[in-house]
């Protein structure tokens, strides 16, 4: 039965890749203007039961909710395996189900690049900084940053560079909600939009961490049992022979040999660097992962949390490929998923998908499983956002009340009661700032923002995290200076760059006075570099007493001696 749906306005996923990281395609595709179709109840359903129940585990999480430490850390009780589950949930957006997937679709192998960029962040958290944050952290990765750097102008910078990441990031959730559940359900996209910020405003404020951590666990387990159904019934259909998958989306597909080959995407070196580090760095400095690092008991369960998230992370990832290349060879030659031309027969494969490219895998979902694992699919889609932009929230939250309020205006002069309640009514604004905001963008191109939420993640926070823990000659003033370098540049870089200054602002193509879309290849090292040249040139007394605070510090981030919640 064809369905009516109608195409997204907004540029085709290929097109978007070269500007930003892939978690905001599916964001960017659906941000056009969205035709009404015929409701789905299938999948409103299974979404008010999601609903029902993440509500029912709120309304359990409050009456566990007691402390700044419940509040802020899910009291520290999560264990490894379930903050794998949920890193792994808060990581696993909307966006990249359907980004990733629909890059596939359209350009084959080269989808991979996403994927790995994505996944190899994980590898430096790992190693480089999960045991550390949780030894040297309470609540979020500015209490690392300032632990023996000058409290004030430390946390107002992570705080500033954790509230751009999160505000940022939040818009395009909220605008790819909007016209998801307005593509999906039948929805008014300003309703949708309402909708999110509501439920995501009641799961922070009345839950916390813990509910926030189960509605991501839960999440997680119904994405990737949904996604593995799918990849499962793509292999069977091919059994199992990835060569037989392969040749046959070869034949169907436009581009035919193409599509196995690199290069289709990012052309030119500098912007391949540039993508692959502010994909590595970025992941290692968003502060809604970084934040989950202090619901476990100790550093041994940050490590296996980091473990079991990688893996949870890396199997999806190979999920959405052969869900992608599953579109390619059940969908392309089939007219009913298509848009078809004037003569009700002809369409392009590439470009007349019904909902656009980023469809791909919930069409896919009725090729495989019929109406009812469409719905599911479309529901689950639904609260992978809600999962993320409840991790984001909190995330924000957290900046105002812990680092802001808590630490910079009252100076630690301030219960526990007071800082909740002013984060609670912090979770209220940025709910309220997120809807607004989500609706004042609507016809917008969004798709710069999350690239620049990974940027200014990688630019502005990386680096601070990093050489606080290992570098002994940082000092407050390189940190201030390099962070805000990182912050300003990697903003005044993707403003002047071709997707804002051309598609945004509607200047002449090839007048951007920045030529590339993602400027982390020259943000990051000039962070990196501003904050080495001014703590070397600082020469005061505060610069010497930092560099002799380093090895009590360093020896609690290795050894969890005196952590918090650390047994020995």
């Amino acid at each position: 039965m064809k369905r009516v749906i109608a195409a997204s306005a907004a540029a085709s996923a290929a097109a978007a890749a070269l500007a930003v990281p892939g978690v905001a395609l599916a964001a960017d595709a659906i941000a056009g203007a969205v035709q009404k179709q015929a409701t789905n109840w299938t999948a409103i359903i299974m979404f008010l039961i999601f609903v029902v129940a993440t509500l029912g585990i709120t309304y359990w999480a409050a009456s566990k909710t007691k402390s700044a430490k419940d509040f802020y850390a899910a009291g520290g009780g999560i264990t490894g395996f379930q903050n794998g589950l949920a890193i792994a949930g808060d990581y696993m957006s909307a966006a990249s189900f359907l980004g990733i997937s629909a890059l596939v679709y359209t350009s084959g192998f080269d989808g991979l690049i996403y994927s790995i960029g994505f996944l190899v962040g994980w590898p430096v958290i790992l190693f480089l900084i999960a045991e550390q944050l949780r030894n040297l952290g309470k609540y979020t990765f500015a209490d690392v940053a300032s632990y023996r750097l000058q409290q004030t102008p430390i946390r107002t910078l992570a705080a500033s560079g954790s509230l751009v990441v999160v505000a940022l990031y939040l818009i395009a959730q909220m605008v790819g909600a909007g016209k998801l559940i307005q593509l999906l359900f039948g929805l008014q996209y300003n309703y949708a939009v309402i909708l999110v910020g509501v439920l995501m405003v009641m799961y922070v404020t009345f839950g916390g961490m813990l509910a926030t951590t189960w509605v991501q666990i839960i999440k997680a387990v119904l994405l990737l049992s949904g996604a593995s159904f799918m990849a499962l019934m793509v292999l069977v259909t091919y059994n199992f022979n990835f060569a037989a998958l392969f040749q046959a989306a070869v034949e169907i597909h436009p581009k035919h040999l193409a599509i196995m080959e690199p290069g289709t995407l990012v052309k030119d070196p500098v912007s391949a660097i540039s993508l692959g580090i502010a994909l590595m760095f970025g992941t290692a400095g968003l502060p809604h992962i970084l934040m989950r690092f202090f619901t476990v008991a100790d550093a041994k369960e940050a490590r296996k949390s980091v473990f079991y998230a990688t893996g949870f992370i890396g199997y999806f990832y190979i999920l959405t490929f052969i869900i992608g290349f599953g579109a390619i060879v059940l969908l392309m030659n089939d007219p009913s998923y298509f848009k078809l031309g004037a003569d009700g027969v002809t369409y392009d494969k590439l470009k007349d998908m019904i909902g656009g490219n980023n469809m791909g895998a919930i069409h896919l979902s009725k090729a495989v499983g019929g109406d009812l694992f469409m719905g599911f699919i479309s529901a689950v889609a639904f609260a992978t956002i809600l999962a993320v932009v409840s991790g984001l929230t909190l995330a924000g939250a957290s900046a105002v009340s812990h680092d802001l309020y808590a630490s910079v205006f009252r100076r630690g002069r301030v219960n526990e009661v007071q800082e909740i309640r002013v984060s609670k009514m912090a979770t209220v604004v940025l709910g309220v700032l997120a809807m607004v905001l989500g609706i004042a963008f609507e016809q917008q191109n969004i798709a710069f923002m999350v690239g620049l939420a990974f940027a200014i993640a990688a630019s502005a926070n990386f680096p601070i995290i990093v050489m606080s823990m290992f570098w002994k000659k940082l000092t407050t003033r390189g940190a201030l200076i390099g962070g805000f370098l990182g912050l300003i540049s990697a903003t005044v870089m993707v403003i002047l760059g071709p997707t804002v200054w051309e598609s945004v602002l509607g200047n002449v193509k090839g007048s951007a006075p920045f030529p590339y879309d993602n400027p982390a290849i020259f943000s990051v090292p000039l962070a990196f570099i501003g904050t080495w040249l001014f703590s070397i040139m600082d020469k005061s007394q505060n610069a010497a007493d930092e560099e002799a605070a380093f090895e009590a510090q360093y020896i609690r981030s290795q050894t969890g001696l005196g952590a918090e919640g650390a047994s020995h």
